[in-house]
């Protein structure tokens, strides 16, 4: 048997040898106990040698399925939440095989994850709120799993993957703010984050590249910033033209910084780069201004409804706001009716508006 451990990790691996010669396999058991790692060994070991001698195909389990699906997305930018669903699928699925992975499991899966609290972390730590996970939360999970099981079957792993009714869901309400509740809400914040929320009003960049942002990425003379591939969701350098209130803000923050050897963040909070912007005091600024079911997220999706307000065309929202297709960007077409004036004109006779009787009495 060999098995050994990495440096840096408590999970134990496996180094094989399949029979009658050839390069030796090795990989994680996806565990840090021995006794089931070595479990895990020997069954692999027996599915070689009957691959190799009997001619039977070896099975894989959903642990294999999923270290081949995560390390062929590596520098996905979304890799990490993907990691985050795993490891709570991970409770249900680690060592099952995929092949007795079938519709009944993974709409128990389904249930459990719907029957979950939501949770909000604080500074206290991670707090579970009075009400279950969204719809959204439980499609995105299960979507995850999906994919491992797609591309396992790809890869002649699994013979096939069950087929899950698609439930219909009605599309989500864009959150925006009018421009009196924006002005609102930015008084009620502090200072840093006032300008953070200001400048991605303007911007529309995500909130990851706000608090991201570095002076290396900011040219004032041409006014402009950029967004490298690698900082985008969808992998593509954004260009974000600055208005004269974004620039007002980034000179505002220059100000703030003295010394030249100062780290390359653009938004610093006491000499720190700003990483949370949804803090204490981002929900008390929000129950001040009276504006509720708010998310920092919703700054973006009010920016893209105020350029669908003033006409600005689809196509150029969607370049500004570095969207990878025209289907994010529709969510905000309706926002917009001035194509279909020149086509509303009456269909009836509009009512005739009646002068108001005089007292004869009074003539």
């Amino acid at each position: 048997m060999s098995l050994f451990k990495r440096k840096g990790s408590n999970n134990w691996y496996y180094k094989l040898y399949p029979p009658g010669g050839g390069s030796p396999l090795q990989g994680s058991t996806g565990t840090c106990d021995r006794a089931q790692a070595r479990e895990y060994h020997d069954r692999l070991k027996a599915d070689l040698w009957n691959q190799a001698r009997l001619g039977h195909r070896p099975r894989y389990t959903w642990n294999d399925a999923v270290v081949r699906y995560v390390a062929a997305r590596a520098e996905v930018s979304s890799i990490e939440t993907t990691k985050t669903h795993l490891r709570w699928l991970d409770r249900h699925l680690a060592g099952v095989e995929l092949g007795a992975i079938d519709r009944g499991r993974i709409e128990t899966i389904a249930a459990a994850k719907r029957a979950e609290r939501r949770t909000v972390r604080t500074r206290e730590g991670v707090k579970e709120l009075d009400a279950t996970v969204t719809p959204g939360t439980v499609r995105r999970v299960i979507g995850v799993l999906m994919a491992v099981l797609n591309e396992a079957a790809d890869l002649g792993w699994v013979d096939r993957v069950p087929r899950m009714k698609r439930a219909k869901t009605a599309g989500k309400r864009i959150r925006w703010l009018t421009q009196m509740e924006a002005e609102r809400l930015l008084a009620e914040l502090p200072e840093h984050l006032a300008d953070m929320a200001r400048f991605a009003l303007e911007t529309g960049l995500r909130r990851a590249n706000v608090t991201g942002l570095g002076w290396s990425q900011v040219d004032l003379v041409r006014r402009v910033a950029w967004i490298h591939p690698d900082q985008a969701k969808a992998r593509k350098a954004i260009t974000v033209p600055l208005s004269d209130t974004a620039v007002a803000v980034l000179r505002r923050q220059l100000a703030k910084k003295r010394k030249p050897e100062h780290l390359d963040a653009v938004f610093v909070y006491n000499g720190a780069p700003v990483y949370q912007t949804v803090t204490a005091a981002w929900r008390k600024a929000l129950a001040r201004a009276q504006i509720a079911n708010f998310r920092w997220h919703d700054l973006r999706h009010t920016w893209a409804s105020w350029h669908v307000q003033r006409g600005t065309p689809l196509q150029v929202l969607k370049e500004l706001g570095g969207w990878e297709t025209m289907e994010m960007v529709q969510r905000y077409a309706h926002l917009s009716a001035d194509h279909l004036a020149q086509w509303v004109t009456p269909l009836t006779e509009a009512p005739k508006q009646q002068e108001p009787a005089l007292a004869v009495a009074a003539i």
